[in-house]
C-alpha cells in the first residue's frame, strides 16, 4: 500500500509533441501536455464535454523512449508521482503542477 500515497493514473492524449532537454551531466528530461476528456449530462440534461490539461515529465530511458515513439495526438496510458513546485520568472513567482512517469503504456494501433 505505499505505493498508493502519491501515485496518478491517466489515460489521454498528447497536446503537443513531446519537448526534449539534454542536460550537460548527460540526462535527457522528456516533456509534454496530456488531455484527459470526461463528458457528462449537466442538471439541464446538456452533454458537457470537460478536458483537463497535466503536465508530464519524463526522465532516463523512459524519456528516450517519449522522445522516439510518441507524437501530438498519441493515446497513452501513464502512471507517476504527482509534484508540486514553484520557480521565478520575470520577477514572480509561478506555480505548476507536474506528473513524473513512473509507468508508459502506448495505446495506439500499430500501422
Amino acid at each position: 500500500m505505499t505505493n498508493l500515497k502519491n501515485s496518478v493514473q491517466l489515460i489521454g492524449r498528447l497536446g503537443i509533441d513531446p519537448q526534449v532537454r539534454n542536460f550537460d551531466s548527460g540526462k535527457k528530461m522528456v516533456t509534454f501536455s496530456l488531455a484527459t476528456n470526461e463528458t457528462y449530462y449537466n442538471n439541464k440534461g446538456e452533454k458537457v464535454n470537460d478536458t483537463q490539461w497535466h503536465n508530464i515529465v519524463v526522465w532516463g530511458k523512459k524519456a528516450d523512449v517519449a522522445e522516439q515513439y510518441l507524437r501530438k495526438g498519441s493515446e497513452v496510458a501513464v502512471q507517476g508521482k504527482l509534484v508540486n513546485r514553484s520557480y521565478e520568472a520575470n520577477g514572480e513567482k509561478k506555480y505548476i503542477t507536474e506528473i513524473n512517469l513512473n509507468e508508459l503504456l502506448m495505446l495506439d494501433k500499430k500501422d
